[in-house]
C-alpha cells in the first residue's frame, strides 16, 4: 500500500525519520557521496548459471537469455529483500526510495565512436526473470533504434548552450536536485537517479573496477560486472575445482546502513547467483535463505 506522503517527503522517496544518531550524523559529517564510499570485491561462481543460461537457449527458445539479464534479476530481488539498499541520501536527509530501478549502459554497435544511451529499468515485485530479460531485451532494441528518451531533450539543449550557460545550467540543476525538484520527466530517465548502476564491463573482455560514485542525483549503488572466466575454487570438501567465475565490483554509499548489513547482502546476493533457479519464483517471493 502506498504511504501518504508527508512534509518532508519527495516525490521519489519517503523522508525516514525513526533512524539512530549516529547515521542521522553522518549527512553533515559526510555531505557528498564521494566521501562515503565502500568498495567490495566479490568473486562468484557462476558455472550454474552458464548451464542455466545453456539449457534455457536451447532449440525453440522464446528469446535468448545472458548472464547479464540473470545478474540484473538477482540485483532487483536482493534489494528488494534488503530494502536498505534501497535508500538514498539528498539534501542532507535519508529517504526510502519509492521504487526499485537498474540502470545500464546500451551501446547501438559494439564501436569505440559507438553512441553510448542510458537505460533505466524499474523492478516490480511480481516480475520473474524471463520477464526481466524480456523487458532488457525490448527497451535495448527500442533504444538501439533510435527512439528518444526524456533526458534526451535536455542534453540537446545543454549542448547548445554556450560555456557560461551550462554552468549556470549545471548549478540550477544542482539545486532543484539537492530539494528534490528535478522534473519527473527528466529523472525518470537518469541513471543518477535509479537505485543502482550496472556496468557490464566482461562485454568488452575487462574485468570489474572500482566505479565511484556520483554526487548529482540519488544512486546509491554502483555496480561493475568483470569477465567470465576459469579460476580454481575450493569447493566443500577442501578440494580445488576449476570453475566458471566472474567478478563484481560493488561500491556503496555507507551512510545508508552498516557495515554488517552490507557483509549479509553479498552473501545473499552468492545464493541467488549460485542457485539461479530461485530466480524463477517472481521477485517478491523468498527462496528461504538466512540472510
Amino acid at each position: 500500500m502506498k504511504k501518504k506522503k508527508r512534509w518532508g517527503d519527495r516525490k521519489d522517496g519517503t523522508r525516514v525519520r525513526d533512524i539512530d544518531g549516529l547515521h542521522a550524523i553522518m549527512t553533515n559529517l559526510f555531505p557528498n557521496r564521494c566521501d562515503a564510499e565502500v568498495y567490495i570485491q566479490e568473486q562468484f561462481d557462476v558455472t550454474n548459471v552458464l548451464k542455466y543460461v545453456e539449457e534455457h537457449n536451447g532449440e525453440g527458445a522464446e528469446f535468448k537469455m545472458t548472464p547479464f539479464h540473470l545478474f540484473v534479476h538477482a540485483l532487483g530481488k536482493l534489494i528488494y529483500h534488503r530494502p536498505l539498499l534501497n535508500r538514498f541520501i539528498q539534501g542532507r536527509r535519508i529517504y526510502d526510495r519509492n521504487e526499485i530501478t537498474m540502470a545500464f549502459v546500451v551501446r547501438r554497435k559494439f564501436e569505440d565512436k559507438s553512441e553510448e544511451l542510458l537505460l533505466v529499468m524499474p523492478i516490480d515485485e511480481n516480475q520473474t526473470l524471463n520477464d526481466t530479460c524480456k523487458t532488457i531485451i525490448g527497451d535495448a532494441s527500442d533504444l538501439r533504434d533510435g527512439k528518444p528518451v526524456g533526458i534526451d531533450s535536455a542534453f540537446d539543449f545543454y549542448m547548445k548552450l554556450p560555456r557560461f550557460g551550462q554552468r549556470l545550467f549545471m548549478q540550477a540543476f544542482r539545486i532543484m536536485d539537492f530539494h528534490g525538484w528535478v522534473p519527473e520527466s527528466i529523472t525518470k530517465d537518469d541513471s543518477n537517479y535509479a537505485t543502482l548502476m550496472l556496468s557490464n564491463l566482461g562485454s568488452v573482455k575487462c574485468d570489474a573496477p572500482y566505479h565511484h560514485l556520483n554526487n548529482y542525483g540519488t544512486t546509491s549503488i554502483m555496480v561493475t560486472i568483470g569477465e567470465i572466466h576459469k579460476a580454481p575454487v575450493l569447493n566443500k570438501d577442501g578440494e580445488t575445482e576449476i570453475r566458471d567465475v566472474v567478478n563484481f565490483g560493488i561500491t556503496l554509499d555507507e551512510r545508508i546502513a552498516d557495515g554488517f548489513y552490507f557483509a549479509r547482502c553479498v552473501k545473499l546476493l552468492k545464493e541467488y547467483i549460485e542457485h539461479p533457479e530461485c530466480l524463477e519464483l517472481p521477485v517478491k517471493e523468498d527462496p528461504g535463505y538466512d540472510y
